[in-house]
Formats: structure tokens, C-alpha cells, sequence
């Protein structure tokens, strides 16, 4: 059976200060990890964090039907949207 480390498809390089390296060093030795391990493992869960940040969010209840009631409310001023709907993107034009 292939280890994991074999079934990984790219490098990725990293440079790092003498007393940063030492440091993970030690935290992956007690984790009984390796360094790669370590770095990639804290690596994917940061990413992760970062990642849901951007795509999700958690309300209370009261939160949440202050946020659904403002989805549902009417336009304070429709035309307005209609103009900016109707306005070409400054990216094509």
C-alpha cells in the first residue's frame, strides 16, 4: 500500500527565520508529526477558516429574522436599482 506522502502530486516551498523553523520543529515532535505534516496539516485548516469566512456566516435567531426581514422588505427606492441595473459595467465598457 502507497504511503501518503506518495500520493502527494506537488512541492510546496516555504522560507522561514532559524527561530520560526525551530519552533515548528518542536511543536510537530510533540504531535509526533513531521514538519511537512505540520506545516500542511495548520496550513489546510487556516485555509479552511479563511475560506468559510468568505462563504458562510452564523446568526442567532434574532439575527436572522432581522436579516430575512430586510431581504423581504420593498425597495426604499426601485428606480434606482433599475438605473444601476440598467448602467453598463465599467469592466466592458
Amino acid at each position: 500500500m502507497a504511503n501518503a506522502t506518495s500520493l502527494r502530486e506537488t512541492n510546496i516551498n516555504l522560507r522561514a527565520k532559524v527561530a520560526e523553523k525551530e519552533m515548528i520543529d518542536r511543536a510537530a515532535e510533540l504531535l509526533g508529526q513531521s514538519r511537512s505534516g505540520f506545516i500542511l496539516e495548520a496550513s489546510l485548516r487556516r485555509a479552511q477558516t479563511v475560506l468559510a469566512d468568505q462563504t458562510r456566516f452564523v446568526l442567532s435567531e434574532a439575527e436572522w429574522d432581522k436579516f430575512v426581514a430586510s431581504l423581504e422588505a420593498p425597495l426604499p427606492d426601485p428606480e434606482a436599482l433599475r438605473r444601476l441595473l440598467a448602467r453598463t459595467p465599467a469592466l466592458e465598457g
